[in-house]
C-alpha cells in the first residue's frame, strides 16, 4: 500500500481533535474509518504513531516527527490545488534584486485599479530568471540574459547605473563617478544575478573583481568599505541602506529591463503587465534618492 494524503489528513485530524470520534466528525467519516486509516498509515511507515488510551490519544516520538512533515506536505498539496484552481485570478511577478525600482508601488496600485479580480504578488527569488524557471512566478523582471529558447520577453525600459560605496568612502562626496575611475577599485559582483560583469571594461583594462551571493550580502560588504559596486537605479530606490551611498555612474551603458515569461505557457494578462510597466518607464524619471 502507498502513502496517501488521506492517511496524513486523518493523522493530523486525530492529533488536533484529541480523539478518533471528534476527528471523524471533522473529516465527515465514521470513527471506524478513521481508525482503519491510521492503522494503514502505521503499516505503511512501519512505526507506531499514536498512544491510544480510553481517555486520550497522544503522538509517539515517531508520531511527532511524522506530524510535522505531514502538516508541511498537506500545506503544499493545498497550495498546489489552489494554484491549479485559481489559475488566472492571480499574477505572480518574480525578481532577483529590485523588482521595478521606484515604479514598484505605482505598478501595484494601478494594477489593483485596472484588474481588481486578479491578485498581484511580487516574489523575490535569487535565481537568474527571478523564479520563473523554478515555477515560483508567472512573469519575471530580469536585467540579465535569459534562455530565449524557453522564455519570451519584452523590453519595458532602461535604467542608468550607479556606483555604490560606503558613506565614509572618499568618493561619497562626488556628484558622479566615471566608469574608468572604477578601474582603481575592487568591484563586488553578484555572480549569479547581478548586472555587472567585467565586460563593462576593455579586456586589457579591468578592475579587481570579487563576488557576493545575493543583494543583502552585496550591500553589507559595500557598507564595510573595502568594495564598491555597480548597480541599476532600481537598487537605489528599493534598497536604501544605512552605510551605503549611491552616486551616478558616467560612461556606462544603461541596463535593459525586461518582463519575461514561459514561451509556451504565458499568463493571459502577460501583455497587460508589459504595457503597464512600459508606460511607467516612459514617464520622466525623477532623480533617484541617495
Amino acid at each position: 500500500m502507498d502513502l496517501e494524503l488521506r492517511h496524513l489528513r486523518a493523522l493530523v485530524a486525530v492529533a488536533d481533535a484529541g480523539s478518533f470520534t471528534d476527528a471523524a466528525v471533522e473529516l465527515g467519516v465514521s470513527q471506524a474509518a478513521v481508525s482503519r486509516t491510521l492503522i494503514a498509515l502505521e503499516d505503511v511507515l512501519g512505526v507506531r504513531l499514536l498512544h491510544r488510551t480510553s481517555r486520550s490519544v497522544l503522538p509517539t516520538t515517531a508520531g511527532v516527527q511524522v506530524l510535522t512533515r505531514a502538516r508541511h506536505l498537506l500545506a503544499d498539496a493545498d497550495e498546489l490545488v489552489l494554484e491549479a484552481t485559481t489559475g488566472h485570478t492571480r499574477l505572480r511577478i518574480g525578481h532577483a534584486w529590485a523588482a521595478m525600482g521606484r515604479r514598484t508601488l505605482a505598478f501595484q496600485r494601478q494594477w489593483a485599479e485596472r484588474y481588481p479580480d486578479v491578485e498581484l504578488r511580487l516574489i523575490r527569488t535569487n535565481s537568474t530568471t527571478g523564479g520563473l524557471a523554478e515555477g515560483h512566478c508567472d512573469l519575471a523582471v530580469v536585467r540579465t540574459a535569459f534562455d530565449e529558447r524557453r522564455f519570451a520577453g519584452a523590453v519595458v525600459g532602461r535604467e542608468r547605473r550607479y556606483c555604490a560605496m560606503a558613506v565614509t568612502d572618499p568618493w561619497a562626496s562626488r556628484r558622479s563617478i566615471a566608469l574608468d575611475d572604477v578601474l582603481t577599485r575592487t568591484v563586488l559582483v553578484d555572480r549569479r544575478t547581478g548586472t555587472t560583469t567585467v565586460d563593462l571594461w576593455p579586456r586589457d583594462r579591468r578592475p579587481t573583481i570579487e563576488y557576493s551571493q545575493d543583494v543583502d550580502d552585496w550591500l553589507a560588504a559595500v557598507a564595510g568599505g573595502r568594495h564598491v559596486g555597480i548597480t541599476p537605479e532600481s537598487t537605489v530606490a528599493q534598497y536604501r541602506r544605512d552605510g551605503v551611498k549611491f552616486v551616478p555612474l558616467r560612461g556606462a551603458p544603461p541596463i535593459e529591463v525586461r518582463l519575461v515569461w514561459r514561451r509556451h505557457d504565458p499568463h493571459p494578462l502577460t501583455h497587460a503587465a508589459v504595457a503597464l510597466l512600459t508606460d511607467l518607464y516612459r514617464k520622466p524619471a525623477r532623480p533617484a534618492r541617495r
